[in-house]
């Protein structure tokens, strides 16, 4: 008998949320590795907001995902058959693998990094993977953060947000403010992760409320959500301040021409801040120094990560919806 795999692929291109008519589930025979290539069992999935962008027929730094096609994701997996030297049965790897319950890795767009033997696979798609990776990076390289400086972040209590404050702190800065959806994840971000306030953006006046909390200004601005919070956001800077900007997912849903206009960006000029994008496309050469530091600050505590697991290949679109209606504190992973 043939043994099957499911394949959850794009029936048709989203608007809004994505619900029953933009995934369909294909089963098709398990893949046999041809020449040089192996076969991936996959098992935990990285659920993360530029999913859902991949979705749309709209220029972007990928291009869209194919109608038809797997969707397109990060993923953890046991490596089930091999042609390949350079993955062996039974290795642990992280790659492109999709939304489905095996995946060929071995060709040239195809490639997966074996991941070290003792590493939690969802620490591996959270801290030490692109969701910590991202915070390392649009922080210390883009927001460039001195002792002292005032930290605000947006997104606070997801999974690149919680890691953004918690870097902050550890490398001196000397408030950081978080925002967040709930009271629940506000305590969590001052009790558990150690920021010095937070900002409920649902419940309480966002500008004034980061007036109070950040008197003299905001030297770096982490923003996850862009439209009207970063808007806000950008009439409180100080002197010299940096805005990094990470990822807009108060828009992801929407048509972009539509999309919040800024109204504050003169504060750029008057204040001669800046305001960068990144994407950590651009830093994969350097991971493993990042890696390296990250770890360190997590076996002192420094640096603490949740995870929110949501089980079943077939309830990965409500895990992605999860991030767009602020249901999950941390990182969003699906467990095959």
């Amino acid at each position: 008998m043939t043994e099957t795999s499911r394949r959850l692929v794009l029936a048709h291109r989203p608007s809004g949320m994505v619900d029953d008519t933009v995934i369909r589930v294909d089963t098709v025979p398990v893949p046999e590795p041809g020449a040089g290539e192996a076969v991936v069992a996959v098992e935990y999935l990285s659920i993360d907001p530029t999913i859902r962008t991949w979705m749309d027929d709209a220029p972007g730094y990928l291009p869209p995902i194919e109608i038809d096609a797997v969707i397109r994701s990060g993923a953890i997996g046991t490596v089930v058959a091999s042609s390949s030297d350079t993955y062996a049965v039974g290795d642990t790897v992280f790659g492109m693998l999709g939304w489905q319950d095996h995946a060929v890795i071995g060709t040239e767009g195809s490639m997966a990094q074996v991941v070290p033997e003792g590493i939690d696979p969802t620490a591996a798609l959270s801290v030490f993977g692109t969701t910590g990776m991202t915070a390392y990076f649009g922080l210390l390289d883009v927001g460039q953060p001195k002792a002292g400086d005032t930290v605000v972040v947006s997104g606070a209590a997801g999974a690149t947000g919680s890691v953004v404050g918690q870097i902050a702190k550890a490398k001196g800065a000397g408030r950081v403010i978080g925002l967040a959806g709930t009271d629940e994840k506000c305590a969590w971000l001052i009790d558990e992760l150690g920021f010095d306030g937070a900002v409920n953006y649902k419940t309480e006046k966002v500008a004034a409320r980061l007036r109070e909390l950040c008197p003299d200004g905001i030297d770096v601005y982490f923003d996850n959500v862009g439209g009207e919070i970063l808007d806000i956001c950008l009439s409180q800077l100080a002197m010299k301040a940096r805005v990094v900007c990470c990822g807009a997912i108060s828009a992801y849903n929407d048509d972009r021409s539509t999309a919040y206009g800024l109204k504050n960006y003169f504060t750029l000029i008057t204040k001669r801040a800046r305001m960068e994008g990144f994407l950590i496309l651009d830093y994969l050469d350097r991971f493993p120094e990042a890696q390296g530091e990250m770890l360190g600050w997590v076996l002192e505590g420094k640096v603490k990560h949740a995870v929110h697991i949501v089980e079943g290949l077939e309830n990965a679109p409500d895990a992605l919806n999860l991030l767009f209606t602020g249901g999950n504190t941390g990182k969003v992973i699906v467990k095959l």
